[in-house]
C-alpha cells in the first residue's frame, strides 16, 4: 500500500486534498525571478569570510568583518527590495554581535608601547622567548619601578642587605660585584642584578647578600617587589618558565665570568646549587 493510499484512509477528505495540492506546489516547473544583486552581494561576503585560510594571523577579523558587511547586504536587501521585517531583524542582531566581536578583536591588535627604558630588555631577553608586547606589559606595568644609581652607590653589602625584598635587571651602566674586597665580575646591561641570591633563597627566606653589588657608573635598574612578583607570576605560568630559564642562565653566565677563585666555600655551594637549578627554555 502506497504511503498516499494511507495517507488518504487515515485523513479527511479535505486534508488528503490539500496535501495533494501541496505537492503539486512543491515541483519547480517555474522557478521564481532571481533576487536582486545586493541578496548575492551579501551572500559573496559570508562564502569570503568562510574560505579565509586560519593560518593568517588576522583571519578572524577578516571573517567577523566580512559578516559585517554580508549583513549589512542583507539589510538593505530586506528593507528596499524585499520589504521583510523579520529578515532586517535578524541580520540586524547578527551585525550588532559580529561588530562587536570585530571591535575587540581589533583592539587586542592594537600595538602595545613599551616605555623606551624597557624596549632593551624586551627586544634581548623576551622577545626571542615569544613572549608577547601586552604579557611584558603586564610584567612591567605592576609592583616595580624604575630606580637609579650614582656611581659608587652600593646595591647590596654583604651580610648586610636583605636578599627577600626585590629582584632587578640592570637598564644602563655598570655594576661591580666583589666579595671581602675581591673584585669577582661587572653586571653590564639586560642582565640581572641578583639572580643568583634569587634562586638560591626561594625556599629559605632571610638571608643576607654574601656579595657587595657597587654602581660603577651611573646606573638605571628596573627593580620587582619579590613577593608581588613571586604572587603573579604563580598565575602566569608560562612566564614563570621564562624567568627560571632568563635566571638560570644569567647565573650560568656570572659563574663563567667569575674574576676571583679566593669565594668562601659558603659562596661556592650556594653558586654551585643554583647553576645546577638553571632550566631548559620554556617551550611555548
Amino acid at each position: 500500500m502506497t504511503t498516499e493510499r494511507i495517507i488518504a484512509i487515515m485523513l479527511p477528505v479535505n486534508s488528503t486534498a490539500g496535501i495533494q495540492n501541496a505537492t503539486e506546489d512543491e515541483v519547480c516547473e517555474n522557478w521564481r525571478e532571481i533576487h536582486h544583486l545586493v541578496f548575492h552581494l551579501a551572500n559573496v561576503c559570508f562564502a569570503l569570510g568562510l574560505v579565509i585560510p586560519t593560518m593568517l594571523s588576522l583571519h578572524m577579523i577578516f571573517l567577523r568583518a566580512s559578516l559585517c558587511l554580508g549583513c549589512s547586504f542583507f539589510i538593505l536587501w530586506a528593507s528596499l527590495y524585499r520589504c521583510a521585517l523579520d529578515i532586517m531583524i535578524w541580520n540586524s542582531t547578527f551585525l550588532v554581535i559580529n561588530f562587536m566581536h570585530f571591535i575587540y578583536l581589533v583592539y587586542k591588535k592594537r600595538p602595545i608601547k613599551i616605555e623606551k627604558e624597557l624596549k632593551g630588555i624586551y627586544h634581548k631577553m623576551f622577545e626571542p622567548l615569544h613572549v608577547p608586547p601586552e604579557q611584558f606589559k603586564r610584567l612591567t606595568g605592576q609592583f616595580c619601578n624604575i630606580q637609579t644609581l650614582q656611581k659608587g652607590q652600593p646595591y647590596a653589602v654583604e651580610d648586610k642587605t636583605s636578599v627577600d625584598d626585590r629582584l632587578s635587571i640592570l637598564l644602563r651602566g655598570k655594576m661591580k660585584v666583589s666579595y671581602r674586597g675581591h673584585f669577582l665580575h661587572n653586571i653590564y646591561p639586560n642582565a640581572y642584578i641578583d639572580s643568583p641570591e634569587f634562586r638560591s633563597t626561594e625556599m629559605d627566606r632571610g638571608e643576607k647578600f654574601q656579595v657587595s653589588i657597587t654602581a660603577d657608573d651611573n646606573c638605571v635598574y628596573l627593580c620587582w617587589s619579590r613577593e608581588r612578583l613571586t604572587y603573579f607570576l604563580e598565575a602566569e605560568p608560562y612566564l614563570y618558565e621564562i624567568f627560571k630559564y632568563l635566571i638560570g642562565k644569567d647565573i650560568t653566565n656570572k659563574l663563567y665570568s667569575l674574576n676571583d677563585p679566593t669565594l668562601s666555600d659558603k659562596v661556592l655551594l650556594a653558586l654551585d646549587m643554583v647553576f645546577l637549578l638553571a632550566d631548559q627554555p620554556p617551550k611555548n
